[in-house]
């Protein structure tokens, strides 16, 4: 299991490493001066030569590439050009929002995806079983930024069950320690602050939550079935094991093993993905920094943004492998 996991984990440098190429020559194409999108259109040349000196732009790529690398190991990703602050310290206060936000939304995918797939499975062709896989199809195929827009017609104009935008009422008053609101509420022992911040996360959580839940669903149902297909289930019925005992104990442990690579997935999918539900929602998340970044061509934002995303999604599949050998020995056997 050791060598397993330390053979996993060294693949991640040279999968990390071919990132950081692709994020470079990516840059290194798109079209404009960096050296100009920082100073403005206004920069007199000698400023516009000074930074590109500055920047390493004026050496060969493989040069250029070599400092980049040397800048990413030190965790210098520059400044941003609107706000002159260090990209690091803005991916710091922003990425806990869309940590909290994927993570919820991931709880309530899996656990949905799971019991409906489950339910779904154990009554093959029932009408339960037909409506879960109609509704998952329709989460699969909703546009979220649409589904967003709906919740929030729905819920908070026309209801106003929850807010419609932000992470947090203005009038809250909370003590930030992690920059996790609900974990600093809990600390804090602010029930106010914490209930506040659960009904600003509900309805981007519940939006960003549908197409993951679809596709656990789904996959769980198929996993459940082609288990409930092998001969040691027949042979845990021959020996009189209830229906319960049968799904919870030996089928749902082998069916899940599939499912956990589509939510570990899924879930760096959710990191990277929540561009567009943090923009509906206004949450003040990383997302919506790299989609504000896109609008206003700060180079430097999409470059960091960007980092960010692919590199925890390589380290969100590491976790998955990892999981994949302790669920089954037989793996890190192979």
């Amino acid at each position: 299991m050791l060598g397993f996991i330390i053979r996993r984990t060294l693949v991640v440098i040279p999968t990390l490493l071919g990132v950081t190429v692709l994020i470079f020559l990516m840059l290194a194409v798109t079209p404009g001066d960096p050296a100009e999108l920082l100073l403005g259109e206004r920069a007199t040349e000698a400023s516009l030569e000074a930074m590109r000196e500055h920047l390493g732009l004026n050496e060969p790529l493989y040069i250029q590439y070599g400092l980049f690398l040397k800048r990413l190991i030190k965790l210098d990703l520059g400044e941003t050009i609107w706000t002159r602050q260090k990209v690091w310290v803005e991916i710091r206060e922003r990425f806990p929002a869309t940590i909290e936000l994927a993570f919820v939304a991931m709880i309530l995918s899996s656990f949905f995806g799971v019991v409906l797939g489950l339910i779904s499975a154990t009554k093959q062709y029932s009408w339960f079983d037909y409506a879960s896989m109609l509704g998952s199809l329709i989460g699969v195929s909703m546009p979220v930024f649409w589904l967003g827009l709906v919740l929030m017609l729905l819920f908070s104009l026309t209801l106003g069950w929850f807010p419609m935008s932000g992470r947090i009422s203005v009038e809250t008053d909370l003590q930030i320690i992690t920059n996790f609101y609900i974990i600093d509420a809990i600390l804090t022992r602010n029930w106010a602050a914490l209930k506040d911040a659960l009904s600003h996360l509900a309805l981007p959580a519940i939006a960003l939550s549908t197409i993951p839940l679809a596709i656990v669903a789904r996959m769980t149902r198929s996993s459940i079935l082609e288990v409930l297909r092998q001969d040691y289930i027949r042979t845990a019925k021959a020996k009189g094991l209830s229906q319960f005992k049968i799904v919870m104990k030996h089928a749902l442990r082998n069916g899940l093993i599939p499912v956990i690579t589509v939510v570990g997935l899924q879930f760096g999918i959710l990191l990277g993905g929540a561009i567009l539900t943090e923009t509906v929602f206004a949450w003040p998340g990383v997302g919506k920094w790299i989609y504000d970044g896109v609008v206003k061509r700060d180079y430097m934002v999409i470059q960091g943004g960007t980092m960010l995303v692919a590199s925890t999604f390589v380290f969100v599949n590491l976790i998955v492998d990892i999981l994949y050998a302790v669920i089954n020995p037989r793996i890190s056997v192979k």
